[in-house]
């Protein structure tokens, strides 16, 4: 399959196997594992009729780029998962809550922005085709299974597609750490994307005037900034909090 790609470790594997065994074309275990973990994942790949290859620790280590791999790979291929924020869009019965990253070049804070948004229960991820790590097999171990059930929707022009959200009524909220509303005076329910920059550099400036408005996460001790993934958690949990359902009585 041309478009196949290496994925690798027990939770991106598992994962994979588990909500789209048909998209698995084959699993490379170390046989130098004889643990129950491996063996687990051995019989959940029986189970779904997915060959299974062992193989050398050397290969495994050639074929993931000498990553941690634990014993484990897969070779997978492409997910059917939404590729257009149209079509995302269009499929909800309940207001958008979209996840915009512009720029993150490290794939371990993808890979775990990835998981936080998928917990919180994110409809997309949305960053630029350039100048951002992308999907690779480090960003899938991260993720922890999450870059194979969240669409990850890469974009030729960030501020445009901000422009094409607007006029879909989704309200855009930056964070930036020099905003002078406090996150937790926000308003963030509501068909909402919010929007965080790069590692160490903060949202370009295109981006930030396509927002609607900036917020900063309070900070109350002596450490001055937060990891991208951290402070994508704290936003995206309050504005899930902010989404419940108010309890009657």
């Amino acid at each position: 399959m041309s478009d196949s790609r290496i994925i690798y470790g027990f939770h991106a594997v598992t994962s994979r196997l588990r909500s789209a065994p048909e998209n698995v074309l084959e699993i490379f275990v170390d046989g130098s594992r004889t643990d129950r973990r491996t063996s687990d994942l051995i019989s959940i790949a029986q189970s779904k009729n997915v060959r299974i290859m062992t193989i050398e620790t050397r290969r495994l280590d050639g074929m993931t780029g000498n990553a941690r791999h634990q014993g484990v790979a897969a070779s997978v291929g492409a997910l059917k998962l939404a590729t257009h924020v149209e079509d995302v869009l269009e499929a909800l019965t309940e207001p958008a809550l979209l996840l915009i990253l512009d720029g993150i070049t490290d794939p371990h804070n993808l890979g775990a922005c990835l998981r936080v948004a998928d917990a919180m229960g994110v409809h997309a991820v949305l960053a630029p085709k350039d100048r951002a790590v992308g999907l690779n097999a480090t960003v899938s171990k991260v993720a922890s299974g999450a870059a194979e059930t969240i669409p990850y929707i890469p974009v030729t022009n960030l501020a445009r597609t901000m422009r094409e959200l607007k006029e879909r009524n989704v309200w855009i909220t930056g964070a930036d750490e020099t905003a002078s509303v406090d996150l937790y005076d926000a308003k963030l329910d509501g068909s909402r994307a919010i929007v965080f920059g790069a590692e160490g550099e903060g949202m370009r400036r295109l981006t930030r005037e396509s927002c609607d408005e900036l917020v900063r996460i309070p900070m109350l001790g002596s450490v001055e900034s937060l990891n991208v993934s951290v402070s994508v958690g704290i936003c995206l949990s309050e504005a899930r909090r902010q989404r419940r359902p108010l309890k009657k009585g």
